[in-house]
């Protein structure tokens, strides 16, 4: 947590530019040596081989969080805020489910049965993407969905320098209605959620609202659901990921990178104390590029 504290403090007194470089320098203090790559995972040995000098390049972050909680909604805005590439691995599993190659039907019964997809499988899809961005000049990331395991986060070290692990947190029974109203437009893609979420706070818990993200009129009539989100889905998604979640929390805590945030609301109550709790409140023109 100390490292973390350090993190937050650079970004209060040098601003944004100068959190991401301290970041970075952080990340070459602690770093453990790579390790040598688990058999069967070829592609972590490649990019041990290719770690970036800490100055030469940006922010890399790991969002964790229950599915549903909102962690591609908050990564995608800090990866805008601080100019890094989002990478998902939820969408690299769906891009994958849409095209023709050889793991969408292996992956369409996975998904389809609320199971979580092997690491085998994520790790060839996460170095597809890296290695797409690599070629493409990218620098730095905010991971969302990945590592799920210990043995995932083990192979990230050996692969790469990671900053800072924010862990969202959100009760459970709001977390399955939140998925429940999840709905994508067919047309241009876009992600809304029509449940309006009004909970009492009751036995020490607090009051959550979140209003509804509707779509506007020309998506209304073209909204869609994802095949795993019902009740019974969700519900054992979330038991799954529990019963692993907690050995990676406790593998980042120990590194001191673990930075966990209780989300108060929806967005327009979370993202300023998201901002807040990253010293990253005061910047008005990154809060409006991200807006």
């Amino acid at each position: 947590m100390a490292a973390v504290q350090r993190i937050l403090r650079a970004a209060a007194s040098g601003g944004a530019a100068a959190a991401r470089r301290r970041m970075a320098s952080l990340a070459q203090e602690q770093a453990p040596s790579a390790a040598a790559a688990p058999k069967g995972f070829p592609f972590a040995a490649k990019e041990t081989m290719r770690r970036r000098p800490a100055e030469e390049r940006n922010v890399q972050w790991v969002f964790l969080g229950c599915p549903g909680v909102g962690k591609g909604t908050y990564a995608s805005r800090l990866s805008r805020l601080l100019g890094v590439p989002h990478i998902a691995t939820g969408d690299l599993v769906r891009d994958e489910l849409a095209s023709t190659g050889p793991l969408a039907a292996q992956l369409a019964e996975i998904v389809n049965q609320g199971k979580l997809v092997s690491d085998e499988i994520i790790i060839n899809l996460l170095s597809k993407r890296l290695k797409k961005g690599e070629d493409q000049g990218e620098s730095g990331f905010i991971l969302d969905g990945f590592p799920r395991t210990v043995k995932q986060a083990e192979i990230l070290d050996g692969v790469t320098d990671i900053d800072m692990v924010v862990n969202l947190k959100l009760r459970e029974d709001v977390l399955v209605e939140k998925c429940l109203g999840r709905r994508i437009c067919s047309q241009c893609g876009k992600n809304f959620n029509v449940a309006c979420i009004d909970v009492k706070g009751e036995n020490g818990l607090p009051a959550i609202y979140m209003a509804p993200l509707l779509p506007p009129n020309n998506c209304m009539s073209k909204m869609t659901t994802r095949a795993d989100d019902t009740e019974e889905v969700v519900r054992n998604r979330l038991r799954i990921y529990n019963d692993m979640s907690q050995p990676v929390e406790d593998f980042y805590k120990d590194q001191g990178k673990l930075l966990e945030f209780d989300l108060p609301g929806g967005i327009p109550e979370s993202w300023p104390k998201l901002l807040h709790v990253l010293n990253l409140e005061d910047q008005e023109e990154l809060k409006l590029a991200a807006a």
